[in-house]
């Protein structure tokens, strides 16, 4: 999901495309908080690894 986001955020930049910059900024900041409450110990929608 990070990957994903930083593709996103790459190809909205330079087709400048704004909707493409959002939602990669969303999945970005998602993937960042499940990583960190996944490397954490705490479970995530009832699993220890998002992955």
């Amino acid at each position: 999901m990070i990957i994903l986001g930083v593709i996103l955020l790459v190809i909205g930049f330079v087709a400048d495309i704004s909707i493409l910059w959002t939602i990669g900024i969303l999945l970005l900041v998602i993937g960042a908080v499940l990583w960190l409450l996944g490397a954490t110990g705490h479970a995530v929608a009832g699993r220890r690894h998002y992955w």
